[in-house]
């Protein structure tokens, strides 16, 4: 489970950032930054994919209340521009943007840090293992599937409120039969091979 280890190590304000939706067709990135309060955790903090559905927006709803919490975006337009890795990287600077505070160090789940001018650290596997990290996942995954579910009301067919955009066999399906929409990454591989000319 995850711990407040890494975060001790740091001196100020240490905010966890971690982002969902860089594998799916559809739909764009989300990241998100925390600043747990170190007197208000709530309990059962974990990677949001050991999560129920219901115990993910309970946690969610508990952060909101008691965390400084930044969201970032980059839209699919962003994604098929500068590709995901960098779409990625730039939600996660405008989601610790949104914190509207200075961090002593912020802790990013993965391999790499976006380059920008805060102090921060890759964590791999960071959203196992840190309290702060676990509690960005949740925020990241919690609001994009919010979004992809609204999405799935805009443009029924693709199985978007069960799948999120994910390369699902009735996503697929229905981006064959239907054609793809102006959220489908285009310059991923499925929709691109949708969108050649015959």
């Amino acid at each position: 489970m995850p711990d407040w280890s890494h975060e001790a190590r740091h001196v100020g304000p240490v905010a966890g950032v971690d982002e969902a939706g860089r594998g799916p067709l559809a739909g764009p990135v989300v990241a998100a930054a925390v600043v747990l309060d170190r007197d208000c955790i709530p309990d059962g903090l974990n990677d949001s994919k050991q999560l129920s559905a219901k115990r993910r927006a309970e946690l969610h709803a508990r952060l909101l209340d008691c965390a400084t919490v930044g969201v970032g975006i980059a839209s699919v337009e962003e994604i098929d521009r500068l590709n995901i890795l960098w779409a990625t990287m730039l939600a996660m600077e405008r989601a610790v943007d949104a914190l509207g505070m200075a961090c002593g160090m912020v802790l990013v789940d993965g391999n790499r840090c976006p380059h920008w001018g805060h102090p921060s650290i890759a964590v791999i596997g960071g959203d196992a293992i840190s309290l702060s990290i676990a509690a960005a996942s949740i925020v990241a995954k919690q609001t994009r599937d919010a979004m992809m579910v609204e999405a799935d009301a805009l443009h029924p067919g693709y199985g978007w409120a069960s799948n999120k955009g994910y390369g699902a066999k009735v996503h697929l399906d229905a981006l064959r039969t239907l054609g793809p929409t102006p959220l489908h990454r285009r310059s991923f591989a499925p929709v691109a091979q949708v969108c050649m000319p015959l």
